[in-house]
């Protein structure tokens, strides 16, 4: 099992903590974090990842950098066969995501506090059936531009766990973010964009809720951008 030391080089970074949380916060998260919580540091070798279910899931589906959880909570509210991981290491944020699922009584949820290059690396070979990358970081100065989310080892590494027909979602509001991700996914032999016309990545579709962060870009004049690509 390899460590966070260990694989620097490709790194997703994220906050591990803001402000305190408020009691009642702490408290729904103090309950429910036994249950979901998944540390890809405990223990070794490859997940069954519908073992993580009480329930029966017909499909697993992954959010990498979930924020506050409104599109992850909204998700599993939507598709209930489905089971959902979803990795922040931002603690605030969780307790947000937390806060909904308590409200909702929603159980196909799994959280990973952690680096979500070690949970990728612990799943077995096309197991999901979709994946998330939602308004990720743009690290917009260039000498932060390894710290991007997309890259090629995390394209490779999602190429490999998603199934083949299954649908990869990347959002941004970042212009130049946006003509990076199509460059690094263009380059790929696993990957189609399905984009045909400017509705297919200016419209958000039906079953992409929109979150405060695409809501706080168009307060400030940003319109976003929603890829969709199907792993070959």
């Amino acid at each position: 099992m390899r460590n966070l030391e260990n694989i620097k080089g490709s790194r997703i970074y994220g906050r591990r903590v803001n402000k305190p949380l408020k009691a009642e916060s702490q408290k729904r998260l103090d309950k429910w974090l036994p249950t979901i919580e998944i540390n890809p540091l405990e223990g070794e070798g490859v997940y069954d990842p519908k073992s993580f279910f009480q329930g029966a899931v017909d499909q697993l589906a992954l959010e990498i950098g979930f924020g506050k959880g409104e599109h992850l909570a909204w998700q599993a509210a939507h598709n209930p066969k489905t089971g959902f991981f979803g990795c922040e290491p931002f603690i605030n944020g969780v307790s947000g995501l937390v806060d909904q699922l308590d409200a909702d009584d929603l159980k196909n949820v799994r959280v990973i506090i952690n680096d979500a290059r070690l949970f990728l690396d612990r799943l077995p070979d096309g197991c999901l059936d979709r994946a998330f990358i939602l308004f990720p970081d743009p690290w917009p100065k260039k000498r932060h531009h390894k710290r991007r989310v997309v890259n090629q080892g995390n394209i490779n590494q999602l190429a490999r766990v998603l199934k083949p027909g299954s649908e990869l979602r990347i959002g941004t509001d970042h212009r130049d973010y946006c003509h990076w991700i199509l460059a690094h996914m263009l380059r790929s032999d696993d990957f189609d964009w399905l984009g045909e016309g400017p509705d297919d990545w200016h419209v958000r579709p039906d079953d992409w809720p929109g979150t405060r962060y695409e809501a706080k870009a168009l307060e400030q004049g940003r319109t976003s951008t929603y890829m969709r690509f199907k792993r070959r």
